[in-house]
């Protein structure tokens, strides 16, 4: 038809512009070695290969191999800057396995058991560290000194006067505790620290600001000032001793709750190992 001839035409002329524009190139540029044209004739289907155009000395079309992902990122995995994933590595809790079943492990834990153990063991019957809260028995004890307790001597030997102490509250102690504030509250537990003034036996008074024991005035130069209360005389009972603090003036002590029995002594202070400056066994 008329309009099939038009087409050919012009696909004929398409052709021959491109012919000439080839040539034009290799005179204009004759070191080329090779140019590739695609070939689209209007009004037919593009041809699916590429026509070489070889050098001056090679006039021979060869079809060349077309690419199959042309313009595009071969799809090879990993990441875009061209780095692989890496192996699934082992969570926590396999690693953990793994050290558990292992020969190294299994020493570790024996090492570690035994460890705790001993330590555990120092620390229930042998020895124990303290921290002081208040000023009930400054200037002796500051707030924030740590202390190590020595819980095996009290085992062997009875308590001796001016010693110094820790042991569990008694329930009189407890008693004014709750009254004052509440039954919920945890300080009526808590361990507390003072002075043995009086054993079994010993009559004890306060008078004048001065501690009397069995009629003799007691020296104390660890006390913060005199008292400031009179108590007494009173004999302790057996099985009990009588502990102030040296802060006598602001120490909830045996002058309010009574006589400590000798069975909630925890143990004898022996001496201050924090901070470093207060370093010593000074008035213990």
């Amino acid at each position: 038809s008329q309009e099939v001839h038009a087409f050919n035409i012009i696909g004929n002329r398409r052709i021959n512009h491109i012919h000439a524009a080839v040539h034009t190139s290799r005179r204009l540029h004759p070191q080329s070695l090779s140019r590739h044209v695609h070939v689209h004739v209007l009004g037919r289907r593009p041809s699916s290969k590429l026509l070489a155009v070889d050098d001056a000395n090679n006039d021979t079309k060869k079809p060349i191999m077309e690419d199959p992902n042309p313009g595009g990122l071969n799809n090879y995995g990993g990441s875009d800057d061209g780095d692989t994933e890496p192996a699934d590595e082992p969570n926590f809790i396999q690693q953990f396995q793994s050290w558990l079943g292992s020969e190294e492990g299994k020493r570790d834990i024996q090492t570690y058991t035994i460890s705790l153990s001993f330590a555990l063991l120092l620390r229930v019957l042998i020895i124990e560290p303290r921290y002081i809260p208040s000023l009930s028995m400054y200037p002796t004890f500051d707030v924030g000194d740590q202390l190590a307790v020595e819980k095996v001597s009290k085992r062997i030997r009875p308590m001796g006067r001016k010693e110094v102490v820790v042991f569990n509250p008694p329930q009189t102690f407890r008693d004014i505790m709750n009254a004052n504030y509440g039954s919920s509250n945890k300080k009526s537990k808590e361990a507390l620290i003072k002075r043995i003034v009086a054993v079994e036996g010993d009559t004890v008074k306060v008078t004048g600001g001065k501690l009397y024991v069995n009629d003799e005035k007691q020296d104390e130069p660890f006390t913060a000032e005199d008292a400031a209360y009179e108590f007494g005389p009173v004999q302790v009972p057996l099985g009990s001793v009588l502990v102030l603090g040296d802060n006598r003036n602001h120490s909830l002590d045996g002058h309010i709750w009574g006589f400590l029995p000798r069975e909630n002594v925890i143990g004898r202070a022996v001496f201050v190992y924090w901070p470093p400056w207060r370093i010593g066994t000074e008035n213990l």
